[in-house]
């Protein structure tokens, strides 16, 4: 009697196992793979754009979903998706990030970048970088084969290097509208140090109203792949003649990039110092595990509501875990695009 007991509980217990294993098997494989991406956010207006640049611009997010959702459709992880198609945006000069960085003060490019894994909550990031072509592949190396999770400088670049990163001369990364940029926002902001001569008010070079749009200017991906997995890239060249180092929100985790599977994954852009503020990516998952809000509920309240009431502005990509894509910005446009579990493509550049 003990024996046939005995026998029994094996195989109920190995039945169960199997079946476990089975339905664990099969729920890896039922997710429909989602993709977001964006290239920055400000005052984009239809009628400050040639359709020429236009197409420009939605030929670059297309170039960027097509290379992400390929390696999704494959069966390939959300972490491989989310590098690629950053990558594709990073090797594009119409965007901030990359070859297309905007200038320092000094007249340099500073490159930023973060990644996530939304399923083991690891992450890497790179900050100030100068000589890294893709930063984004820089932060994923920090992220898989470093105890760390920031490296900053010159310190990140030795890294990267020994690591088979591609290194670039400086010059890789000049481009002639940057440049015209930066003398325009330096010219501006001679002008407002003179307006302000003999008050007591801080010329920084970073708090005027005036130069909002040159704060603005990030690349990010989030997505959602065959297994589940949630995992959020952003890289940035930061803002336009920023002084000091300054670092931004993109390479820091929670503010700027944040992937949790249990809720969701966030690329955020924007006026940097606000989103760090309101540590906005985490907070938004935040809402959503502890509050039980839905994505689209927690992104609006911070991006609608909260970044504003601190007078900062910006927006954000993100996917939960089902799949549901969240959009919001509060600037007049947001370079984004998205394909959805259906397989649909979307692209878009302004409010709605």
């Amino acid at each position: 009697m003990k024996i046939f007991i005995l026998l029994s509980t094996v195989l109920i217990f190995n039945s169960a196992l199997g079946q476990s294993q089975y339905n664990m098997t099969n729920s890896a494989h039922t997710h429909k793979p989602v993709l977001v991406i964006h290239g920055g956010a400000g005052t984009i207006l239809k009628k400050n754009m040639t359709p020429e640049k236009e197409k420009a611009y939605s030929d670059g997010l297309k170039a960027a979903l097509e290379k992400g959702y390929a390696i999704l459709k494959a069966g390939g992880s959300s972490l491989d998706a989310v590098e690629a198609a950053v990558k594709v945006m990073e090797d594009n000069p119409l965007f901030n990030a990359g070859k297309g960085a905007v200038f320092t003060h000094e007249g340099t490019n500073e490159l930023d970048a973060a990644i996530m894994d939304g399923k083991t909550l690891a992450a890497g990031a790179v900050a100030g970088v100068k000589t890294i072509r893709n930063p984004i592949t820089a932060a994923r190396a920090v992220m898989e084969h470093s105890p760390h999770v920031m490296m900053v400088g010159s310190g990140a670049e030795q890294f990267a290097a020994q690591h088979g990163i591609t290194i670039v001369d400086p010059s890789y990364f000049y481009t002639e509208e940057r440049w015209k940029a930066l003398q325009r926002v330096k010219k501006e902001d001679s002008l407002k140090t003179e307006l302000d001569h003999g008050s007591k008010k801080s010329n920084s070079g970073l708090l005027q109203p005036e130069n909002r749009d040159s704060k603005y200017g990030t690349v990010g991906a989030v997505a959602l792949d065959q297994h589940g997995d949630l995992a959020a890239a952003t890289s940035t060249g930061g803002m336009t003649n920023k002084r000091w180092g300054r670092v931004g929100d993109a390479p820091i985790i929670g503010a700027g990039t944040y992937a949790n599977n249990a809720t969701c994954a966030i690329s955020c852009t924007g006026w940097g110092e606000f989103f760090i503020r309101l540590v906005m990516a985490k907070t938004i998952s935040d809402r959503m595990e502890f509050g039980q809000w839905s994505l689209q509920k927690a992104a609006d309240e911070m991006i609608m509501k909260r970044l504003p009431a601190l007078k900062g502005d910006g927006g954000l990509i993100a996917v939960d875990k089902q799949g549901n894509i969240a959009m919001p910005f509060c600037t007049e446009g947001m370079y984004r695009g998205y394909i959805t579990a259906d397989g649909k493509m979307e692209i878009r550049i302004y409010k709605e």
